[in-house]
C-alpha cells in the first residue's frame, strides 16, 4: 500500500450514496475522499481541481451518463473507476459495457435507502487493489454497447478419442470478465465442457453469461442448480451462489448452494476448484486462474495438480491485478504462469493432442 493515503472521488446524483459511499470510506485509515460530485460536469472539475487516485462512479445520472463520462475520462484523463450499478438488468448491462470501457472493476449499490450493508470492505478493498495495478485497457471507443458475434465460424478441433471426464475449470476475480471474454471468445469448439466462476455480483452473472454467448462459438449460459457439463458448452456460475462440480454415473453436473462466504467470496473459485479435485476430475482436468485480488482458488488449485490436473496462472504482466496467480504461483498450484493472449492457445492445444502441454517436469513448491 502507499505511503500516503488513496484519493477519492465520489460521482453519484444521489446525496444518499453520496453520504453512505463517504462515511464508509471515510472510517479507513488508508483512504482520504478528497470530494464528491452530483453529475460528471462537476466531477471534471473536481478531477482537475483534486487530482483524486481513484473514482467510484454511478452509471445513471442527469446531463451525461456514466458511460459516455467514462469512455472521455479513460481516452483523456485514465485512472482506476470503480463504478457503483444498481441490481437491474439494465444496469448489469451498463456495468459489463463500462468493464469493457476500461472501468476496473464493479460493484453493485446500495439495495437499502440508509444502508450500505456488506459492500463496505468490499469497495475498501477493491480501492486498496488499484495500488499498482494495471489500468484496465479499454476497447475502441467506436465499439458498439452490445458487441456482435464473430462474422466467422470459429475453428473446431477434429474428433478425436478423448476420456468422457474431460473438463476445464477457470475462475478470476477484478479484471476477469474482459480476462474471460479474451481467452473464451478465441476457443474453438470441440472443447470439453468448461466451468467458470466469477467474482461477479448477483444478476450482473447473467448479463455477462448473455454477452459471452453471443461472442463465443460455443453455448454460454449461467449455471442452474443440477445443469449437466457436456462438451461445448461453458457454465458461468450465478453471482451470489457457489458452483460445485460433481460425477454422476457418464457425466459431470454442477451444484449451486448458498452457503457461506469463502475468502469473502460467493461464489469462490476454491469450492469449485476442490470439488472437481474431490470428484475424480482432476487427472482429466485443465484448470487455472486468471487476474484477481486476493487468495481464492489457489489452495483448490494446489489440490487439483496434486492429484493429476494440468494447472496454470496468468502472468503479472497482463493481470489487471496480480493477486490470485500470485499466490497460486508461490504455493506451487499453477505448473506454469501464461500471458492473457496465450491462455486460449494453450487450452486448444492441451486437447487437441493426446502429448501434455508441459513437457517439463515441475517439483510442487512447498
Amino acid at each position: 500500500m502507499s505511503a500516503q493515503p488513496i484519493r477519492v472521488l465520489i460521482v453519484d446524483d444521489s446525496a444518499v450514496v453520496r453520504k453512505l459511499v463517504s462515511d464508509v470510506l471515510k472510517a479507513d485509515p488508508g483512504i482520504e475522499v478528497v470530494g464528491t460530485a452530483m453529475d460528471p460536469y462537476i466531477a471534471r472539475d473536481r478531477i482537475k481541481e483534486l487530482n483524486p487516485d481513484v473514482i467510484t462512479l454511478d452509471l445513471e445520472m442527469p446531463r451525461m451518463d456514466g458511460l459516455t463520462f467514462l469512455k472521455i475520462l479513460m481516452e483523456q484523463h485514465p485512472l482506476p473507476v470503480i463504478i457503483m450499478s444498481s441490481l437491474t438488468q439494465q444496469g448489469s448491462t451498463y456495468a459489463l459495457e463500462a468493464l469493457r470501457l476500461g472501468a476496473f472493476d464493479v460493484l453493485s449499490k446500495p439495495s437499502g435507502a440508509y444502508s450500505f450493508g456488506n459492500l463496505g470492505p468490499q469497495l475498501i478493498a477493491c480501492i486498496k487493489a488499484t495500488v499498482g495495478a494495471r489500468l484496465p485497457r479499454g476497447r475502441a471507443a467506436t465499439a458498439t454497447a452490445t458487441a456482435a458475434p464473430f462474422p466467422i465460424a470459429r475453428p473446431t478441433l477434429p474428433t478425436r478419442p478423448g476420456p468422457a471426464r474431460e473438463v476445464i475449470l477457470l475462475g478470476a476475480s477484478t479484471g476477469g470478465t474482459e480476462a474471460l471474454r479474451e481467452v473464451l471468445t478465441h476457443l474453438p469448439t470441440g472443447l470439453p465442457g468448461i466451468a467458470i466462476v466469477q467474482h461477479i455480483p448477483a444478476v450482473f452473472s447473467k448479463a455477462f453469461a448473455d454477452r459471452l454467448n453471443q461472442l463465443c462459438a460455443f453455448e454460454v449460459r449461467e449455471a442452474v442448480d443440477g445443469d449437466r457439463l457436456t462438451p461445448n458448452l461453458a457454465l458461468i456460475a450465478p453471482g451470489n451462489f457457489h458452483m460445485m462440480l460433481s460425477w454422476q454415473v457418464d457425466h459431470y453436473y454442477v451444484r449451486i448452494t448458498d452457503g457461506p462466504p469463502v475468502w469473502h467470496q460467493r461464489p469462490a473459485v476454491d469450492l469449485l476448484f476442490k470439488s472437481a479435485a474431490d470428484c475424480g476430475a482432476a487427472p482429466h482436468a485443465l484448470a487455472g486462474i486468471f487476474t484477481g485480488m486476493g487468495k481464492d482458488g489457489a489452495e483448490g488449485l494446489l489440490r487439483l495438480r496434486q492429484r493429476g490436473a494440468t494447472t496454470f496462472a496468468q502472468d503479472e504482466a497482463s493481470s489487471i491485478v496480480y493477486g490470485m496467480p500470485r499466490a497460486a504461483w508461490e504455493i506451487g498450484a499453477a505448473q506454469r504462469q501464461v500471458a492473457l493472449e496465450r491462455a486460449a492457445p494453450l487450452i486448444t492445444q492441451h486437447f487437441a493432442t493426446t502429448a501434455p502441454p508441459f513437457a517439463r517436469p515441475v517439483a510442487l513448491k512447498p
